[in-house]
């Protein structure tokens, strides 16, 4: 075992309580710093990316924030439904390339159930084996997410329960039973926490009411026969626009915004998520200042503990001179020293990121629909342990060269 690492775990046993408290304050700084990035990574990742394959979404009245947090993000109670005549209408519209309707209603332990059509699917990719659902069967398509926290597989069967939240003790489940014919691929995005379903079987869950002709009628009495399209709703329609000319945007835009006071058309659909990442990003910022304030303070801390014991190892230093040790072993002992605090920091700051996740994992999930994963940081897991190892050298440099240029001699003398 060499000098250079007996005089360093040495040093450090001696000195175990500043030496702990430094390794704390390291392990905070980078486990925070990696928290951060990791939250930043989630929210860029859903709200940079949900805008790719729609351009706007068609809702019952209200405002377009909640309308596009409701749909894309499966937050919140819907604000209503809108006939199936005005989903026809503008799925049939010239500039409109692609129409998907959505219904909600049900959850199965909690995960929100959303029936659709399988133009929903489009660009999406299932993990094998697996196949979209039958629009005229009970099937459904779980997300990821579901998957691996309910543990629906394919082949699994269940029944929804009733409403968008779920309570052990009343679940309120349906009748019917709907059996899982395929597992989406992870995307990252809130839709890992869904489950797919017809849209024709949300029309016919016992207990459900079609409102679309303006009186409740119960789908049970529509057993075996077609649903009229008046007595169908949908809550939100997304559209995909032509490419191509000129958008149709403007026009809808007046169409539905403008003179229509019974919907509303939240377009352009990147404008409403960037809004909607700014109202988050300012918490963002805080979290980094903080970070970077406890990184600062960590290394600070780092420096003000090998430096106050330089004065308690002057005469240590000293001998190890006398008795022939090269300036830049002295040097090296103390460098290594931070940095051996520093990585013990970093391996502690895992354990502080993963504890910092699992709070916020939940609040943030209710909050944005933002899902974190904590492996998919990706790069951050090794930069930022790399960059406190660098604070640990800056921090031991001024310490360092103390010791470098302490004359044995002198201090000796001084000792007597």
């Amino acid at each position: 075992m060499s000098t250079w690492f007996l005089i360093v775990t040495r040093s450090m046993r001696e000195h175990a309580l500043s030496t702990s408290i430094t390794v704390l304050a390291a392990a905070l700084a980078g486990g925070l710093v990696m928290a951060v990035l990791a939250i930043h990574s989630a929210t860029s990742r859903a709200f940079g990316g949900m805008d790719l394959a729609y351009d706007a979404i068609l809702g019952p009245a209200g405002g377009q924030s909640q309308l596009v947090l409701n749909t894309l993000f499966h937050l919140d109670a819907s604000q209503g439904n809108i006939p199936w005549s005005l989903y026809r209408t503008i799925a049939n519209d010239p500039g409109v390339e692609r129409a998907v309707p959505y219904a909600v209603g049900d959850n199965f332990r909690g995960f929100r159930i959303i029936g659709t059509t399988l133009e929903a699917f489009e660009g999406r990719s299932l993990v094998e084996p697996g196949t979209w659902f039958d629009p005229g069967k009970r099937q459904a398509v779980v997300g990821a997410a579901v998957a691996r926290e309910t543990g629906l597989a394919r082949g699994s069967t269940f029944s929804p329960s009733h409403g968008l939240t779920y309570d052990e003790r009343d679940p309120r489940q349906h009748a019917e039973r709907y059996a899982v014919v395929g597992v989406m691929a992870p995307t990252g995005t809130p839709d890992d926490r869904v489950i797919f379903i017809p849209i024709e079987g949300v029309y016919r869950m016992g207990g459900h009411e079609l409102r679309g002709s303006g009186e409740a009628i119960d789908a049970e009495a529509f057993h075996a026969q077609e649903i009229p399209d008046a007595h169908k709703e949908v809550s939100a329609v997304l559209l995909r626009f032509r490419r191509g000319g000129m958008s149709p945007g403007l026009r809808l835009n007046r169409q539905f915004n403008v003179l229509n006071e019974r919907v509303t058309l939240a377009w352009p659909i990147a404008q409403v998520l960037a809004d909607l990442y700014r109202k988050l990003f300012w918490a963002i910022e805080v979290l980094r200042t903080v970070a970077g304030i406890v990184v600062v303070v960590a290394g600070a801390g780092l420096l003000a503990s090998l430096y106050n014991t330089m004065s308690e190892r002057r005469r240590e230093l000293a001998v190890f001179r006398a008795l022939g040790a090269r300036r830049g072993l002295v040097f090296g002992v103390v460098v290594g020293e931070a940095v051996a605090i520093a990585a013990l920091g970093s391996l502690l700051g895992f354990a502080v990121y993963g504890a910092i996740l699992s709070r916020v994992r939940d609040t943030l999930l209710q909050t944005t629909g933002v899902v974190l994963v904590p492996t998919e940081l990706g790069a951050g897991l090794l930069w930022v342990p790399i960059g406190m190892l660098g604070v640990g050298v800056v921090a031991g440099l001024l310490p360092a060269m103390k010791a470098y240029t302490t004359d044995p001699c002198r201090t000796l003398a001084r000792s007597l």
